[in-house]
């Protein structure tokens, strides 16, 4: 079985504690945009709001212990266990030590730092 990797719906913005009220107020009341506070239970994450982003989400994550905002992408695979084989396979390793996730899910980064979630694709109906 070979990797065969997907974007993801979800987009999660790490910000400051600092610039997080101005940047939901930003998304909810400039741009016009459906946010909603989501209850989390995270140790590095204090509050989250999902924001409606044509079709995807944008996760606007509230984080004590950051300096500037960060932006972690989402990507799917049909086996996260073949996928992250072969990202070892090519010099990527995971970074699970960045937030707390499910089982069966890793953080990987890009070169240049980007930290994008890697998870099971859902299965549509049709498939």
């Amino acid at each position: 079985m070979k990797a065969e990797f997907e974007a993801g719906i979800n987009i999660a913005i790490k910000i400051p504690k600092s610039k997080y009220e101005k940047s939901v107020t930003f998304y909810r009341d400039i741009l016009k945009l459906k946010v909603e506070e989501i209850p989390i239970d995270n140790p590095t994450v204090s509050k989250t709001h999902k924001v409606k982003f044509g079709n995807n989400i944008i996760w606007l994550d509230c984080v004590d212990n950051y300096t500037h905002s960060e932006t972690w992408l989402q990507l799917t695979v049909p086996d996260v266990e073949v996928a992250t084989n072969y990202l070892k396979l090519n010099g990527v390793g995971t970074c699970d030590e960045l937030e707390e996730l499910p089982e069966n899910m890793h953080w990987i980064q890009d070169p240049a730092g980007t930290v994008f979630n890697l998870q099971k694709r859902e299965i549509k109906q049709s498939e």
